[in-house]
């Protein structure tokens, strides 16, 4: 899918002309997010346990590199054996290094937003080895050529006829046969030969234990375990910011995250990697890609506490009515456009403007990271840098221009109503952007300014 030539804006109109599955698109996410609201709302300390997480995370970033070390030396130990990736290219040449290692040329994967950030998949495709993704969701945009649209899922943007479409032309499934539990059928089959038969198994990292060096990873499929377990070679990727400082410490994160994602008290499985069984391998790979430059950024920092639970995007309302693929980042949402700009300010200068700042997703965040109020210090930065459209510059200007002027304020709105009035197409068109998705109000017969200069002494 070959979107870089297109801003958030371009993609959102083009998800937006089927109307019905945008509309669908936004109930599913709400039911989530409602879903979510349920099981926090049992829970009495919810805020204590998102105020200790934040603090446990604000610890980390205040004393990472130390961290990090212990975590090397521990799960050194343990048998495990630890890489450093300073970038995606150096990331991917030790996973692809690895499998040559080992003359392995398949691997089975199961979900890592990291490698989707890193490109592996495309990376190791091009180096000759096959990656079949073990995730159901995954696995489905896998075959549909496009990356997930959301972090935890995948598919959420496609309707099951599609993915029966899918399964019939890539699994050899019936056509028209669209019944969930025969496709999950079908792809528990078709992954079952993937298990038995890869040496090789690529696996994220949810949590980091530094006292321990162990990590553990959350998935409610158990893709993961059945990829790791069988595999003559596990390998674990990793962003820095995934550490936590003792193994204490989980309870409150695993009882923060799926109730966050999906409204279940903890997923399904819970896994703790530590040592390699015999005759077997455990490599992790930890990874920075632009994250000690996000640490450096004292405004954005609190942006690596995300513990990558989606919230944000289920409750979002630009997210839900402009799909996932808008973003064109491989973490999208709220929280990706905090987290993208990082890794390319021009390239990503259009997605801090793809909110309407309404501080949902802070208010639902299980961290507490000030998702909103960042995306707004984003918008700030990157007009400083140069890297806002001209037209929204030249708008800026005028609109600052107008609002420190009480004359102009009053001859604008003047003219505004007027135009409103008597001329109505000058503004209901499709030059007008704020009219495309709006009806525009009928114009007051006078301002509040003229209605308070009449009234005030009543």
């Amino acid at each position: 899918m070959h979107t870089e030539t297109k801003d958030h804006a371009e993609l959102a109109d083009v998800f937006n002309k089927n109307e019905a599955r945008v509309d669908w698109h936004d109930e599913t996410l709400w039911w989530i997010r409602q879903k979510r609201d349920k099981a926090v709302n049992h829970l009495p300390e919810w805020e204590l346990l998102r105020e200790t997480a934040s603090q446990i995370k604000d610890n980390v970033l205040s004393n990472l590199a130390g961290y990090l070390v212990q975590f090397e030396e521990n799960a050194q130990k343990n048998g495990i054996i630890v890489h450093w990736a300073a970038d995606a290219d150096e990331h991917n040449n030790i996973v692809l290094g690895l499998l040559h290692s080992k003359g392995i040329t398949k691997m089975v994967k199961s979900k890592s937003m990291l490698t989707e950030e890193c490109h592996l998949n495309d990376y190791l495709e091009n180096n000759g080895i096959e990656v079949i993704d073990s995730d159901l969701g995954e696995r489905i945009v896998q075959l549909a050529k496009e990356p997930p649209s959301h972090i935890v899922l995948p598919c959420i943007h496609k309707k099951k006829e599609e993915i029966g479409d899918l399964f019939h032309l890539h699994l050899g499934t019936p056509a028209g046969n669209a019944d969930p539990q025969f496709l999950t059928e079908t792809a528990r089959q078709h992954l079952r030969e993937t298990f038995l038969t890869r040496r090789a198994a690529l696996t994220g990292v949810n949590f980091a234990v530094a006292e321990t060096g162990e990590f553990v990873v959350c998935t409610n499929e158990g893709n993961a375990d059945m990829g790791a377990h069988l595999a003559e070679i596990h390998i674990a990727s990793m962003g820095i910011e995934k550490i936590i400082p003792k193994r204490k410490n989980l309870g409150v994160f695993l009882r923060l995250l799926t109730r966050s994602a999906t409204g279940q008290p903890i997923t399904t499985y819970s896994s703790h990697f530590s040592k390699p069984r015999e005759g077997t391998e455990i490599h992790i790979i930890i990874v920075d890609n632009g994250r000690s430059k996000q640490l450096g950024r004292e405004d954005f920092r609190n942006s690596l506490k995300c513990i990558r639970c989606g919230a944000c995007m289920n409750t979002c309302p630009v997210y839900r009515r402009s799909g996932g693929h808008s973003y064109h980042s491989a973490i999208s949402g709220p929280i990706g456009a905090i987290l993208a700009p990082n890794l390319d300010m021009e390239k990503y200068a259009d997605l801090p403007f793809a909110s309407t700042l309404c501080g949902s997703c802070s208010n639902v965040c299980p961290v507490k990271i000030d998702i909103h109020q960042q995306l707004y210090k984003w918008r700030q930065v990157i007009v400083q840098n140069g890297y806002a459209p001209a037209g929204k510059k030249a708008a800026m200007k005028l609109m600052s221009l107008t609002l420190s002027s009480p004359t102009a304020y009053h001859i604008g709105g003047k003219a505004g109503r007027f135009v409103m009035k008597y001329a109505p197409f000058a503004v209901n068109n499709k030059l007008n952007l704020w009219y495309k998705q709006r009806d525009m109000p009928e114009p007051p017969k006078e301002s509040f300014g003229e209605w308070y200069a009449k009234n005030r002494k009543a």
